[in-house]
C-alpha cells in the first residue's frame, strides 16, 4: 500500500468529504479535498503528490461525468486514477462512470473494504 500519496476527495457536500476523511484517515491514507472540481483541479495543478481522486458525480456547476473527461485530456491530470463515488446505483452507472473515464466505481453509502480495495487497485 503506498501511503506517500495523497487522495484528493471532490465532493460539494462537506459531509460527505468529512465520513471519506475520517474512515480514510483511520486507515492511514493521507486525504485532501475540493468543494467542487474546478478547486479540485487547482490543488491537483498544485500538489504534485495527487495519488487518486475520489469523485462525487453529481455537483453544481461540473459534474463528475465533465469533470473527469476534462481530467483524461489534460496532460497534468489524465494519468491520475479517479473513482468516481455516486448515489447512483441503477442499472447502467457503472457503466456512464468508467464510459465518461473513470478506473473505478463505488455507489454510496460506500463499502469502506471496497473502497479500500479500489484505491490500492488505483495507486499501483
Amino acid at each position: 500500500m503506498d501511503n506517500l500519496k495523497q487522495i484528493l476527495i471532490i465532493d460539494d457536500d462537506s459531509k460527505n468529504i468529512f465520513a471519506l476523511n475520517a474512515v480514510l484517515k483511520a486507515k492511514k491514507f493521507d486525504c485532501v479535498s475540493a468543494l467542487s472540481a474546478n478547486e479540485g483541479f487547482e490543488m491537483v495543478s498544485e500538489n504534485k503528490n495527487i495519488g487518486v481522486v475520489l469523485m462525487d458525480m453529481m455537483m453544481p456547476e461540473m459534474d463528475g461525468y465533465e469533470a473527469i473527461k476534462k481530467m483524461k485530456i489534460d496532460s497534468k491530470m489524465k494519468d491520475i486514477p479517479v473513482i468516481s463515488i455516486t448515489a447512483q446505483a441503477m442499472s447502467g452507472d457503472r457503466e456512464k462512470c468508467l464510459a465518461a473515464g473513470a478506473d473505478g466505481y463505488i455507489s454510496k453509502p460506500v463499502d469502506v473494504n471496497e473502497l479500500i480495495k479500489l484505491i490500492n487497485q488505483a495507486m499501483k
